[in-house]
């Protein structure tokens, strides 16, 4: 495996070029191997589960899916008050920031993002929660493909640029992941459901935060500044397809069906999956979500 992972490395590297010093030796990041062999495992397990569970009882969860929501939103707000801070401190440029411009603000950041990343592998449990409550319809491309694709393109952010100009997604993404996951951990409140009222414009959110991100990366192929432009082409490239798939979810879910279907607090629709606390009996339809 070791001489595996070197001829790996290599050929990455050889494709890529050096990658940033500063990382080296953290946790998952040295070797392509371990996310590659998660993002197939997950895959499977999308593929095997529905099959598994098939002529199963689906499991409740409820006891698990708390705790995991709120969880999600301390480590999201976390993340994102990490990465304010760190853009602050180091006084970064919003139209373009080079990954050796912050001083000790770059350190900061690249060990918030290395959080973001890691948050990437957690996430998986969405799906998993899926699968045990056979939630299948939930499994739709783009949630398969967002969170599939997120771990392993901020494998190759860690490695390449893991500060600079990568912090204006991740730190949109957090915030909106701070409303997300706190809506799913409040609505197992029952008393608080009716309070419930931002659930619609968290998918708005995600579009304005593609939107913005988009925006803000051509900045930097406009004004550049050092920072790689291939990583800013791939990137701009990336949210189009986005904001592409999040659209057509969003005019599928909110404006097809508005006012034909009642709202779910505990596990309506925010982009391509759910994972909050109702029952699975008790609900006949829920809206897919797309994270």
């Amino acid at each position: 495996m070791e001489a595996f992972n070197h001829r790996v490395n290599t050929y990455i590297d050889s494709w890529m070029g050096p990658r940033d010093p500063r990382v080296r030796g953290w946790l998952l990041l040295d070797n392509y191997i371990p996310t590659f062999a998660f993002t197939v495992m997950y895959l499977l397990v999308v593929w095997m589960g529905p099959k598994y569970m098939k002529n199963r009882q689906p499991y409740s969860c409820r006891a698990l899916l708390v705790p995991y929501n709120l969880g999600l939103t301390l480590l999201s707000l976390y993340m994102f008050y990490e990465l304010v801070m760190s853009v602050y401190q180091g006084g970064y440029n919003f139209f373009c920031q080079n990954t050796h411009s912050g001083g000790e603000a770059d350190n900061r950041m690249m060990n918030v993002l290395w959080w973001y990343y890691f948050s990437k592998l957690i996430e998986f449990m969405d799906t998993f929660f899926f699968i045990l409550r056979k939630n299948n319809h939930q499994i739709t491309f783009l949630h398969v493909y967002h969170h599939a694709t997120m771990l392993n393109i901020w494998w190759f952010v860690m490695n390449w640029v893991p500060c600079g100009h990568s912090y204006f997604g991740a730190t949109f993404n957090s915030f909106i992941h701070v409303l997300m996951y706190s809506y799913y951990g409040l609505s197992a409140v029952p008393a608080l459901r009716p309070y419930l009222w931002w659930k619609k414009y968290i998918t708005q959110g995600q579009l304005v935060q593609f939107v913005l991100t988009m925006f803000q990366t051509s900045c930097a192929v406009v004004w550049p500044c050092g920072f790689p432009m291939g990583w800013l082409y791939f990137q701009i490239t990336y949210m189009i397809t986005l904001i592409l798939l999040f659209t057509n979810f969003y005019i599928k879910t909110y404006k097809r069906h508005a006012g034909s279907r009642k709202t779910d607090y505990s596990n309506g629709s925010i982009n391509g999956h759910t994972n909050g606390v109702a029952s699975n009996e008790k609900v006949k339809y829920r809206k897919p979500r797309a994270d």
